[in-house]
C-alpha cells in the first residue's frame, strides 16, 4: 500500500501559483472531473455553509481522486470527528474555519496526523487507501507527509495570532475567509479598507515568514491579480454556483443583445 506523493505541496514548496475551485451547490459525479477538466488543480468541497452529508462528500471526492485534481473538504467545525470523517472519506486535505490561535491549530494538525505525529484513528483497506493491502506503517509516514492543511484566518483574533498560528509544523496555508474577517474586525465588505488590504499583507507576511503558503477565494481575475501581487500563491477561482451564474448572465446578455 502506497501513496504518491502528493503534487500541490510539492509545487507550493517549490513557490509556485496553485489554482483550484469551491463547490458549493453541484453535487454531482461529474463536478470533480469537470473543475479538473477546465485545469483545476484542486477542488474544495464545502461542508460549512451547506447542508451535504458525509455521505454526499464520500461520492464527491471518490469521483475527483482519480482525475488529478486533489479533493479537499472544508469541515463545519474544528473537532476530531470532523477532521477524521473527512480525511477517511478519502479527501487529501482539509480546510479548518475560523482558527484563532496557534493551540487551536496544533490541535488540528494532530487530529489530521497518525501517530507519532499525531493522533489519527488507523482504519485500513478503507476508501483513504483505495481499499488496498500493504505495508500499513509506510502508508501512514507518508499519508501525513502529504496531507495538506488549511487553517483558515477569518476572523480578528485569528489575525493577532497569525504570525504564531503560521509557525506551527504542519500548517501548511493560511487561508483568509475576507466576508467573516472584514465582518469580525468591524468593516463588513469593506474590501477597499486600509485595516483589510493591511491584513492581508500580514497574512501573507506570515506565511512567507514560515515557509508556508497563503489561500484565498478570487472573486475574478482582478483580485486574483491583487492577491498575487501581495504573495498569495494558492486561489480557488470562485465557486460553483456563482461560476455557472456569472457566465450563464454574460451568454444571456450577449444573445439577448442580438434581438
Amino acid at each position: 500500500m502506497t501513496t504518491s506523493s502528493t503534487p500541490i505541496k510539492q509545487a507550493l514548496g517549490a513557490g509556485e501559483l496553485v489554482l483550484g475551485t469551491f463547490v458549493f451547490e453541484f453535487a454531482t459525479l461529474g463536478i470533480g472531473r469537470l473543475a479538473a477538466g477546465a485545469g483545476a488543480q484542486f477542488v474544495i468541497y464545502d461542508a460549512e455553509h451547506t447542508g451535504w452529508g458525509w455521505e454526499t462528500l464520500a461520492s464527491l471526492v471518490a469521483t475527483t481522486r482519480p482525475t488529478g485534481a486533489e479533493p479537499y473538504i472544508r469541515i463545519p467545525v474544528a473537532e476530531r470527528s470532523a477532521v477524521s470523517r473527512a480525511l477517511d472519506t478519502g479527501a487529501r486535505g482539509i480546510m479548518v474555519p475560523m482558527v484563532e490561535s496557534a493551540a487551536q491549530a496544533e490541535q488540528i494538525v494532530r487530529w489530521a496526523k497518525y501517530p507519532p505525529d499525531g493522533v489519527r484513528g488507523a482504519a485500513f483497506g478503507v476508501a483513504h487507501d483505495d481499499y488496498a493491502a500493504g505495508d500499513n506503517v509506510a502508508y501512514m509516514r507518508e499519508t501525513n507527509a502529504n496531507t495538506l492543511v488549511i487553517t483558515q484566518i477569518e476572523t480578528a483574533g485569528g489575525l493577532a495570532d497569525v504570525e504564531e498560528i503560521a509557525a506551527v509544523d504542519g500548517v501548511d496555508v493560511l487561508w483568509v475567509g475576507h466576508f467573516d474577517l472584514t465582518n469580525s474586525m468591524g468593516i463588513p465588505g469593506r474590501f477597499d479598507h486600509p485595516d483589510y488590504l493591511a491584513a492581508l499583507d500580514r497574512v501573507a507576511e506570515a506565511a512567507r515568514a514560515h515557509g508556508k503558503a497563503a489561500g484565498f477565494m478570487a472573486g475574478g481575475v482582478p483580485e486574483a491579480e491583487m492577491l498575487i501581487k501581495r504573495g498569495f500563491s494558492i486561489l480557488a477561482y470562485g465557486g460553483d454556483l456563482w461560476v455557472y451564474q456569472a457566465a450563464l448572465r454574460s451568454g444571456l446578455s450577449e444573445v439577448r443583445g442580438l434581438g
